[in-house]
Parts: structure tokens; C-alpha cells; sequence
């Protein structure tokens, strides 16, 4: 159990790191990568409400933490000229960049007030990623541009 947590202490350190670098980036890649954060953390905590794994604190706080931090700096990645090329986002961000931010935000607060008051069980988990995801869905389908 000790190593679990000096592991998820780790992969939550190395986190800071690696999203201190790719906030300066702004480019589709550095969104790309920030993405694939949170769906991997997303894909940790699923498995834990879907009993696929058994309930373990730290990766839930892991990878709430993980949510936060990286809804935090996301909006930063929009920098001026990435709403045009062939990976360009979507001009949506720049017309109505209130809500874009506002949203991440609320992401990050939700996400960090999960990180203070974890869920206890596997239930809780999923009622964590229920309320999530809503938010997380709402972003998506005002502001991602849908691919085929």
C-alpha cells in the first residue's frame, strides 16, 4: 500500500512538470497531449466505478488532481492563430471565450474540491464522474469541432 502511494505521489509530480511545459506550448499538439490526460485519468477512475478495478484512494486522488490541474491551464492553449490550419480549433473559443474559460474553470474547482473530499467507494467515484463529465460533455459540444 506505501508503494502505491509513492507512486501516485510520483505520477502526480511528474504531472506538474509536464503541464508547467505544455502551457507555454499552445499548440494543437500541447492540447492534444493535455486531452489525453485527462482521458487517461478519466479512464482510471471509470474503471474504478465499473469495478474493473478495485477502489484505490490514491489513484482517485491522482487522477482528480490530474483533472484540476490540467483544466487550469487548457484554456491557456488557445493561443492567437490556432483557430486557423489544418488542426485549427474552433473559432467558437475566440467568440465566446468567457464561457470557455468559465467552464475549464468550474472543471478545475469541481475537480480540486473532489481532490480535498474524495469519493469513499467505487459509487461515489461514479457519481464523481457523472457530475464531471457533464461538464466535461457541455465543452465538448460547444467548442470541439466534430470530426467524422
Amino acid at each position: 500500500m506505501r508503494l502505491k502511494a509513492i507512486v501516485a505521489a510520483v505520477l502526480v509530480a511528474g504531472l506538474g512538470v509536464g503541464i508547467a511545459i505544455a502551457a507555454e506550448d499552445g499548440t494543437h499538439d500541447a492540447r492534444s497531449a493535455l486531452m489525453k490526460k485527462v482521458g487517461g485519468a478519466a479512464g482510471a477512475l471509470a474503471a474504478i466505478a465499473k469495478g474493473e478495478k478495485p477502489f484505490d484512494a490514491e489513484v482517485v486522488k491522482a487522477s482528480f488532481t490530474t483533472i484540476s490541474e490540467t483544466a487550469k491551464v487548457f484554456p491557456d492553449q488557445f493561443k492567437p492563430g490556432t483557430e486557423k490550419g489544418d488542426k485549427a480549433a474552433s473559432p467558437k473559443i475566440w467568440e465566446d471565450q468567457a464561457d470557455f474559460k468559465a467552464r475549464a474553470e468550474k472543471l478545475s474547482t469541481e475537480a480540486a474540491a473532489l481532490v480535498a473530499k474524495p469519493p469513499s467507494d467505487a459509487a461515489g467515484v461514479g457519481a464523481a464522474m457523472k457530475a464531471l463529465g457533464a461538464n466535461c460533455g457541455g465543452c465538448h459540444e460547444k467548442f470541439r469541432i466534430k470530426t467524422e
